[in-house]
């Protein structure tokens, strides 16, 4: 079954189904590992994943001598086939479906019974394996990439069986059942757990408990239409009563067979716990699309009996969601388009007011230029008549003057304007125009 390893491509980068085909044909499979920075066996489970087929072994040899077979086309892509392999998306491992034969007998049919759907196999010690729980809560796996079934541990045989039969149901009518493709924009729904929803919840430990979900959807793709599905385990309103230690129905034998100052220091409380009874939930799993519908079981019906039924009323409505989602994305091309104008439009603000910036700076820097620029060359005038004054004065007075003189001037530092007019930033040295049409 798939699992939730991820390796990622040493840079990032996207490669579709179709880059890869002619990559693996044209260079051999060690030299594209080693250019996309993966190993030579993760790219071939890559290959596997996108259902990209790649040359056998020997195939390059028979190449250089002109004897190597003509390549298999690119098959086309199924309905939840993964068409993006990219540093950021997870690989899962794909799910081979079982042969299944047309032929009805007993003994095929006593096999059928026993055997898993593809993304079935295996998954009970997965859902076993769950952070702590109390005794009235449902199982929170810590694998994280499994179908979409919320379930108590008491109930995990029959949740089993009931998603099983389910997925059978779309299968037989060629619908593929499969986890949601993890380069693809869907997301799993929120889904309501209690069979009678309150105002209130009171759900685990301090009425505050999280029910499990998985981290990617379960979808059964009716021709190319995916319709989300969760398996839940519904839970109910009971009395709770706190007795020899523990939480126990206060309906429970147990409850009924004790002696009245058994009851004495006991109390009880009200908590939504797992009825043994579920609910289909079949929803599109888009968050601009919002269309959802309920199946639940009642202890005089069967979920299971219903599900023919289920698969018919769901064929019935794949137009009416082609239409909705055709809509829907419709709209997020006009909402891209809107945004795409609106940065566009910010960007040519921004650099408006970059270029204004730069403007204004420098007209200020300049101005400082000339402000230095008159104070040098009254600074310098001042030497300059001082010099020619100390002409004219006595020669012991001359020498004293002159000494002052020269280190006034020292102190002073470079009086020379040109160089406050090279440390001068223009407009276009601050920033450079990204529109400079407008």
């Amino acid at each position: 079954m798939p699992d939730d390893t991820t390796t990622t491509v040493s840079r990032f980068r996207q490669v579709t189904r179709e880059e890869l085909y002619e990559k693996v044909w044209s260079i051999p499979i060690s030299h594209l590992a080693a250019e996309y920075g993966v190993s030579g066996s993760y790219l071939a489970r890559v290959c596997t994943a996108l259902a990209v087929p790649r040359p056998p072994a020997g195939y390059w040899q028979k190449k250089a001598v002109g004897k190597a077979a003509p390549r298999p086309p690119l098959p086309p892509a199924k309905p939840g086939d993964q068409l993006v392999w990219s540093a950021d998306t997870p690989l899962a491992r794909p799910v081979t479906p079982a042969a299944r034969s047309s032929v009805s007998s007993p003994s095929l049919d006593g096999q059928r019974k026993d055997a898993r759907h593809p993304i079935l196999r295996g998954v009970e010690p997965h859902y076993r394996k769950t952070r702590k729980i109390d005794e009235y809560e449902f199982l929170r796996p810590y694998k994280l990439l499994l179908p979409d079934i919320v379930t108590s541990e008491t109930q995990l045989p029959s949740a089993l069986d009931l998603a099983n039969a389910l997925y059978d149901a779309f299968e037989r009518k060629g619908y593929r059942v499969t986890f949601a493709p993890p380069d693809q924009p869907l997301f799993r729904a929120q889904i309501e757990e209690r069979e009678v929803p309150e105002k209130d919840r009171k759900y685990g430990r301090y009425s505050c408990g999280r029910i499990w979900a998985p981290h990617r959807p379960t979808v059964a793709y009716i021709g190319e239409v995916p319709i989300g599905l969760a398996l839940v385990e519904m839970s109910e309103r009971v009395t709770l009563r706190y007795f020899k230690g523990k939480y126990v129905r206060d309906d429970s034998a147990v409850v009924k067979a004790a002696r009245s100052h058994q009851l004495v220091h006991s109390w009880t409380t009200e908590n939504d716990v797992p009825s043994g009874r579920f609910r289909l939930v079949a929803y599109v799993p888009r968050r601009d699309v919002e269309w959802s519908a309920i199946w639940q079981e009642t202890p005089k019906r069967n979920l299971s009996s219903m599900f023919p039924r289920i698969v018919k009323e769901l064929e019935a409505v794949v137009p009416d969601l082609k239409s909705k989602t055709a809509e829907a994305e419709a709209a997020a091309i006009r909402k891209q388009r809107e945004w795409e104008e609106q940065q566009e439009r910010w960007k040519r603000e921004q650099d408006r007011r970059n270029a204004d910036k730069a403007l204004a700076q420098s007209r200020e820097q300049l101005s400082e230029v000339i402000q230095k620029w008159s104070a040098a060359m009254s600074i310098e005038s001042f030497f300059r008549e001082a010099e020619e004054r100390l002409a004219d004065v006595e020669t012991d007075r001359r020498q004293a003057l002159s000494s002052r003189l020269d280190l006034a001037r020292s102190m002073m530092g470079t009086l020379d304007p040109l160089e406050f007019l090279e440390r001068w930033v223009a407009p276009d040295e601050r920033y450079r125009r990204q529109y400079p049409d407008e």
